[in-house]
């Protein structure tokens, strides 16, 4: 049955609840925002039509209470809810909550987050739809489980163990001997129960070198499933992604096609409806890979497939929630440019430390081939409370070169964030990193690499840049005049 949706309400905060609000308003959709009281003057409070305050700073007191949001749909009037990425985007209770109420949800059905969710089932999912998994154990008590499988399996070290009920890089531990393995899985179970409220753990063999390659899918009520093809998504940050692009340069034509397929099957044997992401692990080496997990949300790094498909994600989500088909066939979808994303986090380069305060300066990069995906304003406050992503830069050409191309104007010209210090300097170090330009990627990539892009930084900070300028007084006032001057 078709539902017409005039308003939304957007139960996230940032970057997300932004890019959700373009799109309603090219579809002449209402928007709500929520708030919590430090979040005030944030920059989805003024795009939005209208805004609810949810409560205090504390996430489980705002962006996570779901009372206090089923309530701020009401007090709006909206019609659907859509969560965006992050907070309850992937919680199945939420989802029914607002079923339950009779708001839209503008999403995949709860059962199907609930199932896919749990790594287990969805591991058990995958295999049942011929989709390759990685080696491992899905029912782990305790080390002696762990031991008993790597001495049956002949598994060698590294492997890694992962909480079952989890994502986002949250109670995933790398043992790389057995003095390890006693401490690993007893930091994995803590992680587990403190950030999915579910001990659970599996273990699994660690794919050395391995990349990450994610597929687009998007699903209607009528059992159309497809693929908007595949991202790379190999550099990571503490499990967390920091710079994506699509196509993946790491596949071949055959791979590209059989992991695509892989992704739709796996989808089409739960009945997946909304747009979702399969994420596999691939094998450099050997060409081979594995399925990881399912993502039952919208992507962070969506953007970079809507510039190579032209598609809207967003827009296709919504008029899926409203009961309509999808307006494209799978033959439909022909990619024809290079897209690259780079996420902007308000955090120092050198350590990933957290910085919060006041955005004094901000220009945005502008010009050919850039799309800004914004959270903030200038004058914006960053506070301490939420996820550290102030910005996507995507860029598109061509060619992957071109992308680059682009990329470096984006970064190292036209961007300047004052106040805050940001990834800036690691990103631009990144993306002019030989190994990156040659496509040689791998989820170790910055570690490895770490001494070598501190080294290139160029720091855009003001501050940054007095004190270079105090530096050069110093040494000319110790040492006299140079040679050069």
């Amino acid at each position: 049955m078709k539902k017409e949706i005039r308003k939304v309400l957007i139960a996230n905060r940032g970057v997300p609840a932004v890019r959700i609000m373009h799109t309603c308003r090219d579809r002449r959709i209402a928007t709500t925002a929520v708030y919590s009281t430090p979040d005030r003057l944030a920059h989805h409070v003024y795009m939005a039509d209208s805004a609810v305050h949810i409560g205090e700073a504390p996430p489980a007191k705002s962006y996570l209470n779901i009372g206090k949001i089923i309530e701020a749909a009401h007090t709006s009037k909206a019609d659907a809810i859509h969560p965006g990425w992050g907070f309850l985007s992937e919680n199945h209770q939420f989802a029914q909550a607002v079923l339950d109420e009779g708001f839209i949800w503008v999403g995949p059905p709860p059962d199907v987050i609930k199932i896919l969710g749990d790594k287990i089932q969805a591991k058990k999912i995958a295999k049942n739809a011929s989709v390759p998994i990685i080696p491992g154990i899905s029912s782990v008590t305790d080390v002696k489980d762990i031991r008993e499988w790597m001495e049956k399996d002949a598994v060698t070290f590294p492997i890694i163990i992962k909480a079952a009920a989890g994502g986002g890089g949250k109670g995933m531990v790398r043992v790389d001997s057995k003095r390890e393995l006693v401490n690993a899985f007893n930091q994995a179970q803590s992680e587990a129960l403190k950030s999915f409220g579910d001990k659970r753990v599996m273990a699994e063999k660690y794919i050395e070198h391995g990349r990450h390659i994610e597929v687009q899918i998007v699903g209607d009520i009528y059992g159309s499933v497809i693929h908007l093809f595949e991202r790379e998504c190999t550099l990571q940050r503490r499990h967390q992604k920091i710079i994506e692009e699509a196509p993946a340069p790491s596949l071949r034509a055959d791979l590209r096609r059989e992991i695509c397929f892989a992704a739709v099957r796996l989808m089409r044997a739960v009945k997946y409806v909304s747009a979702g992401t399969v994420e596999f692990i691939f094998d450099a080496l050997n060409n081979e890979f594995y399925f990881l997990e399912v993502n039952t949300r919208l992507q962070v790094e969506h953007g970079i497939t809507e510039l190579i498909t032209g598609l809207d994600i967003v827009g296709m989500m919504l008029d899926i929630a409203m009961g309509k088909e999808l307006h494209v066939k799978q033959s439909d979808i022909r990619p024809n440019r290079w897209a690259l994303e780079v996420r902007l986090n308000a955090e120092n380069p050198n350590n990933f430390s957290p910085s919060f305060g006041k955005i004094t300066r901000l220009l945005v990069p502008q010009g050919p081939g850039v799309r800004i995906a914004s959270g903030v304003y200038e004058g914006a406050d960053i506070p301490p409370y939420y996820d550290s992503l102030i910005m996507l830069l995507i860029t598109a050409g061509v060619n992957r070169n071109d992308a680059i191309r682009v990329m470096d104007r984006a970064l190292g010209r036209n961007l300047r964030v004052e106040g805050v210090k940001t990834l800036a300097p690691l990103l631009l170090a990144i993306i002019r990193h030989p190994a990156f330009a040659a496509g040689e990627l791998s989820t170790r990539f910055i570690e490895t690499h770490m001494d070598e892009l501190i080294a290139a930084f160029r720091y855009n900070y003001s501050e940054d840049e007095v004190l270079k300028v105090a530096n050069y007084v110093a040494e000319v006032s110790a040492l006299g005049p140079q040679k050069w001057m």
